[in-house]
């Protein structure tokens, strides 16, 4: 057994005494484990983190049940505190609903620029520890330490303490660590204990710790599958491990594999700086049924907006442009189009969906609307000079100089004239 202090660093092997109580500096944020000089891969998730951005801004939040999101009837909490979550508060809950379960809580609203800008400098200090670092969101990632034994003087455990108190005195959020021997463990393990937390999952323990863990903690298994599997007598993830793949598949199809795989602890996925995100997108349910393509065309500006600023944070632009509509029977319509060059823009986003919409929209009603972009190309190659179309260069020009104001006074500080009145109409949005 080796053990690791998280507040001074320390390290040594357990039979010096240590019982979760740091010798040197008397923390007890101590780390005992038999591996915890041998594993590599880790899950880093930034602890609330629209919230937490919030709190570091503003010292008043701080203790404070904070929830961020829509204000009005049909908002949604995008972020919740330890504080609010107490009370059952989560993300992507009505905000109404929130509400009565916390009447003290405070609610923010989102500054989407803002939290980029802190999500980026968290990414950078990740890939100043590993060059190996796989974005999944603008507050999470994959990390390989394999070899960065050298670089650091330090093993894998003790970088990964250091780099959780760097983000936290230099970004002013905090984040929890999750360390094991593949992707899928490293990323069960972050959610053991939050916030500011720090789990261990080894190649020894794997079985015995998957054994009662509920099938709803495997990759790949939604609402749907978790109830079949329950319906099977299938309820934690060891009663899965006595089956063979072969079975698994025929009774489930081609996620069999996957929950055969991940049953018996292994991934061998590898940690992919480039990432494998396919689309960004956002959507909007409406409170009442739209036929007018102009009343959809305008509910459609705001998620551009968030596409658009998604995307930049991922520094990713994107070639095929997609808007999704659904009708008052929840028939599920798409369309798309390919653009000559990847965009980032919000502007480029919105009037390609427009016409998209104006195209499709002749007298159904609908219920929902969304947009994301796909086919991704890294941000150098978005929107290039196009002669032309000399316009063009203005459209990227404002949008960069709006993105800067917003970034230092909040989203509220600038808005293009097609985005003032939605606030009091727009549904529930994501």
């Amino acid at each position: 057994m080796s053990w690791l202090c998280r507040d001074c660093f320390e390290t040594g092997p357990s039979e010096d005494g240590v019982d979760n109580v740091c010798p040197d500096c008397g923390s007890t944020r101590v780390i005992v484990h038999n591996e915890l000089d041998a594993l590599s891969i880790a899950h880093i998730d930034c602890d609330a983190f629209y919230a937490s951005v919030e709190r570091r801004d503003d010292p008043t939040l701080r203790d404070k049940p904070v929830l961020v999101g829509g204000k009005g009837g049909r908002g949604v909490v995008m972020a919740a505190s330890y504080e609010a979550r107490k009370f059952g508060c989560r993300s992507a809950m009505p905000m109404f609903k929130a509400r009565k379960l916390c009447p003290d809580a405070v609610i923010v609203r989102p500054n989407m620029v803002k939290y980029s800008v802190a999500g980026k400098a968290v990414r950078a200090l990740m890939q100043d520890t590993t060059p190996l670092v796989e974005p999944i969101s603008i507050d999470e990632a994959f990390l390989d330490l394999s070899g960065t034994e050298k670089l650091h003087r330090a093993s894998p455990a003790e970088t990964l303490a250091r780099l959780a108190y760097r983000i936290e005195s230099e970004v002013g959020v905090t984040v929890t660590v999750g360390l094991s021997h593949n992707k899928f463990l490293a990323k069960i393990a972050s959610d053991l204990d939050k916030p500011r937390g720090f789990s261990i999952v080894g190649v020894h323990e794997t079985l015995a710790f998957l054994d009662k863990l509920p099938v709803s903690k495997l990759w790949g298994v939604g609402k749907a599958l978790q109830r079949k599997l329950h319906a099977d007598g299938f309820n934690e993830i060891g009663s899965l491990c006595a089956c063979s793949e072969e079975f698994l598949v025929k009774r489930y199809g081609s996620i069999g594999t996957r929950l055969h795989r991940f049953s018996t602890g292994n991934d061998n996925r590898r940690v992919n700086p480039e990432g494998n995100r396919k689309s960004i997108s956002s959507e909007s349910t409406f409170s009442d049924d739209i036929r007018s393509p102009d009343d959809l065309i305008k509910r459609l500006w705001p998620l551009a907006e968030k596409v658009a600023g998604r995307a930049k944070t991922a520094e990713l632009s994107g070639r095929v442009i997609t808007v999704k509509l659904k009708t008052d029977r929840f028939q599920i319509r798409t369309r798309r189009r390919t653009l000559p060059d990847p965009t980032q823009l919000a502007e480029v986003i919105w009037k390609t969906g427009s016409e998209l919409v104006r195209k499709e929209a002749q007298g159904d009603a609908y219920r929902l609307i969304g947009i994301g972009i796909s086919d991704f190309s890294p941000a150098t190659d978005a929107d290039p000079l196009d002669l032309g179309n000399p316009d063009g260069g203005r459209v990227k020009a404002v949008e960069q100089t709006m993105d800067n104001v917003r970034a230092r006074f909040g989203d509220a500080a600038i808005k293009r004239g097609r985005g003032f009145r939605l606030g009091k109409i727009d549904g529930t949005s994501r």
